[in-house]
């Protein structure tokens, strides 16, 4: 049996839909029972627990051969003090269950303690989960593609590409399927220890080659606009992201502008296979409202 938090989500969703159709016992952890029904309609098992919730999720990882565990993104409060907690629990959880495998999420940039927003938080979710199961291994991801979904509103509308990164600046990109993909397999593997894996798609990518692939899908020109660092805070409160959160996010485009976000080389380094057309191709046949990503 394993265990998939975050099911809901991108990454945890995309690493359950792997492991079921790979065939294999999973069960999902949700908040809410009726947040399991499209899963229990996939064949899996849904338990009911929340991360913070040390006894409830020990329930949840009770018999789990492995696990895939994560910190859910920051949407509201302090997400440094709500990383600490939540890292706490999950990790009391895993020990109590006697997990004896976890896959664990983290990204690409994770080494840095600091300089890095909210990304920072994952380095400090590595250190509380570190030694949580005999086998641990956490999953450094690159910049989601699927976060491009949040501006293909605008993309489709205006035909510009707005972004907090710059146009010309390459870094690591990877689709969630990927992500999802590469988690269910590590579930798969035998080790024992400590692994960090870092995982990016067939290529890095920038905001520019981002624009140009929707330029691609869409067949009309895409042009990519950095938004000013002076706006960026405003329009962050404009889509009603509360301010500790809003902060968090544009440390880590700041992190990113500065070279913090590259791959650490003599960690283990996999690639993902789903190209960035392939990508905006999806994300524009569900595009989400306008936004910046």
């Amino acid at each position: 049996m394993y265990v998939v938090l975050g099911a809901n989500g991108r990454a945890g969703g995309e690493a359950a839909r792997a492991l079921i159709e790979r065939g294999e016992a999973v069960r999902v952890v949700v908040r809410r029972k009726e947040q399991g029904e499209k899963w229990a309609m996939l064949g899996a098992e849904v338990a009911v627990a929340s991360i913070e919730d040390a006894d409830g999720m020990g329930d949840a990882l009770k018999g789990a051969q492995a696990a895939f565990l994560l910190n859910p993104p920051p949407v509201s409060g302090d997400p440094y003090a709500r990383t600490e907690e939540l890292g706490v629990a999950l990790a009391d959880a895993a020990r109590r269950a006697r997990l004896p495998k976890a896959v664990v999420l983290s990204s690409i940039g994770a080494q840095h303690v600091s300089g890095t927003g909210v990304i920072a938080t994952l380095n400090r979710f590595e250190a509380l989960l570190d030694g949580v199961a005999p086998a641990t291994a956490f999953l450094r991801s690159g910049y989601f593609l699927e976060t491009w979904g949040e501006v293909a509103g605008t993309v489709t509308s205006e035909s510009v590409l707005p972004s907090f990164l710059d146009p010309a600046q390459k870094i690591p990109m990877v689709s969630t399927i990927d992500v999802g993909r590469t988690a269910a397999t590590l579930l798969g593997e035998e080790w024992s220890g400590k692994r960090v894996v870092e995982l990016s798609g067939p290529g890095d990518w920038s905001a520019g080659d981002v624009a140009a692939a929707f330029a691609d899908v869409l067949g009309r020109p895409v042009a990519p606009v950095l938004v000013p660092a002076e706006r960026r805070a405003a329009l962050l409160a404009d889509e009603g992201v509360p301010g500790e959160v809003a902060s968090a996010l544009l440390g880590m485009f700041d992190g990113i502008a500065n070279g913090l976000f590259v791959r650490e080389h003599s960690n283990e380094q996999r690639s993902g296979t789903t190209s960035l057309e392939a990508a905006i191709r999806r994300i524009v046949g569900a595009a989400e409202p306008a936004g910046v990503a």
